[in-house]
């Protein structure tokens, strides 16, 4: 009988020799090869770089009898941590998705994308295509087996780079704040312009136009009505157009630069890679400059400013058929909407026009008794417009007598708050530093709260954090009822003048009544009943009775 015989069983791997072939490509033809080019920034150097970059591969991929041309794509002046603003690149991509593209040549792997996700994304996407991607620098080819491990090993390295880039850059900013050169818009900054020497210089007639925003929104104007008076006047904005926005005109309200300071890191940029930005609400440190540059408005103008702005947030309104109350919107169309109250049940008066007889007459009433009847409000009284308009007009004119005094005293209580004289006075400045070092303090207990194993707590440590943490938030209370007790008190300073001015340099006593003199000087007019009315001047302690006669 024959026997068989056993034989051994090898196993022998053939290596590849050259890529695989990508769609569209006829198999022993030419390859068809691109490269990719990108400076970050638009500088000489930098752009000296872009140009050298594109003459080197279109010699280079010229000079190969295997390769064919399929085009030199190149980004300047752009990051490489993002693939959303790189135009070329993404033209690049669309090429090789169809098929007229079998291999890229690029620099480096930071010249690709500094980002390690995005990088191994596209690589991966164009190898399945079998299309490659040569490093020169980092001598990889994404079509050999072991470049996904390099990939992944030098992007997180490009990586590390974009994120070094990103803290020295913002190590450069804290810098330059420290040295206090603000960064100004002038484009976006109505009233300014770079000077000569580097610094903001008003423009006169573009702030003429910053105070007549500023003085008619105190007048009592709303930002619809400002807007369109602009328009009506042709004045143009920043961006030299005549079409104003309810924001634009808002932003330019509360814009501390007008008043010559600069608030510093209004916003911030979350991390390296997606560039979010972010309102800055206590994230980031932000640093204040006073008397940075020229100021176009007074600080108490600014705070009077801010104060109105509450006060008109603030407002609240009945809602139709419920009696419920919501979040009001300022109506600038009659000022007594604003003013008038019911004295019996706090509800808005509304003006009303009663026609009896082919006569016209218009009265005030009280929101609610209109809507609900007597069920809230029982005796409130329905008011002649032209008796209330009256009694506010003299008791305007009877400001000399009644605030007088009253302004002197309070003035004089200001100059005392402000040297710094009133008893029982907290220092900003020891409890800023304070908070420095309690910040210091948490970030220390905060690393050795990490530190510690995941099934492990150690109570004298959280006690710690916790007490660390709630003298902070205590200090930034404080830091925020001081700096509004601060603008409140310029805001009733700069009140305090204008009465006084309003009494120095009033010649004669008004003779007509007006909506926009009542909002300047009254904060709430209260219906007593059908035959008096109580004025409350916007000036501390300034308050009178008045007979509807």
């Amino acid at each position: 009988m024959e026997q068989t015989v056993q034989r051994e069983r090898r196993i022998r791997i053939i290596p590849a020799t050259k890529p695989a072939s990508a769609p569209g490509r006829a198999t022993g033809g030419r390859q068809r090869v691109a490269a990719y080019c990108r400076v970050s920034t638009d500088s000489e150097e930098q752009l000296t770089s872009y140009t050298a970059q594109k003459a080197y591969y279109t010699q280079k991929i010229s000079e190969n009898p295997d390769w064919e041309m399929a085009g030199i794509y190149a980004d300047r002046g752009i990051t490489g941590t993002s693939m959303k603003k790189r135009v070329e690149f993404k033209k690049m991509i669309a090429a090789c998705k169809r098929g007229r593209i079998d291999l890229i040549l690029t620099k480096s792997l930071s010249r690709f994308a500094r980002n390690t996700v995005d990088s191994l994304e596209v690589v991966r996407m164009l190898r399945a295509s079998g299309i490659g991607v040569i490093f020169e620098k980092e001598n990889i080819n994404t079509l050999t087996e072991s470049s996904e491990f390099l990939l992944t090993l030098f992007s997180g390295f490009a990586q590390a780079e974009s994120e070094s880039i990103s803290k020295a850059t913002s190590w450069g900013i804290q810098k330059i704040r420290e040295a206090e050169k603000v960064p100004f818009q002038y484009q976006k900054l109505l009233g300014y312009q770079r000077g000569l020497d580097g610094q903001p210089e008003i423009i006169p007639e573009e702030a003429e136009t910053v105070k007549r925003i500023f003085r008619r929104y105190l007048d009592g104007c709303s930002l619809g009505q400002i807007k369109a008076e602009l328009e009506a006047d042709e004045i143009p904005t920043s961006c030299g157009v005549q079409g104003w926005t309810y924001q634009v005109i808002h932003n330019i309200l509360v814009n501390e630069k007008y008043i010559g300071d600069a608030l510093l890191q209004k916003t911030y940029t979350t991390d390296c890679i997606s560039k979010t930005v972010k309102k800055n609400q206590g994230e980031r440190p932000m640093v204040y400059v006073e008397n940075n540059h020229p100021p176009i408005i007074p600080k108490e103008i600014f705070y009077q400013v801010r104060e109105e702005m509450a006060r008109r947030s603030s407002k609240r309104k009945v809602m139709q058929k419920t009696g419920k109350t919501e979040q009001g919107k300022y109506s600038a169309k009659y000022a007594l909407s604003e003013l008038l109250v019911c004295g019996e049940c706090g509800t808005p008066y509304k003006r009303c026009t009663w026609a009896r007889n082919g006569k016209k007459r218009i009265v005030w009433r009280c929101v609610s008794r209109l809507e609900f009847g007597t069920t809230y409000c029982h005796t409130s009284p329905t008011l002649d417009e032209d008796k209330l308009h009256r009694a506010i007009l003299e008791a305007i004119n009877g400001l000399d007598q009644t605030g007088q005094e009253i302004a002197d005293e309070f003035l004089d209580i200001v100059r005392l708050v402000q040297r710094g004289q009133e008893s029982g006075g907290v220092d900003p400045l020891a409890l800023r530093q304070r908070l420095e070092t309690l910040k210091a303090e948490q970030a220390v207990l905060m690393e050795q709260a990490l530190a510690l194993p995941e099934d492990m707590e150690n109570e004298e440590l959280n006690a710690q954090l916790k007490a660390v943490t709630e003298e902070k938030e205590g200090i930034l209370h404080q830091l925020g009822t001081l700096r509004q007790a601060e603008e409140q008190r310029a805001g009733q300073a700069s009140r305090m003048n204008s009465l006084r001015e309003f009494i120095e340099q009033r010649e004669t006593k008004f003779s007509k009544y007006d909506d926009a003199l009542t909002r300047k000087f009254v904060e709430q007019i209260t219906v007593l009943d059908a035959e008096t009315i109580r004025i409350k001047f916007r000036y501390p302690g300034v308050e009178v009775d008045k007979s509807l006669n």
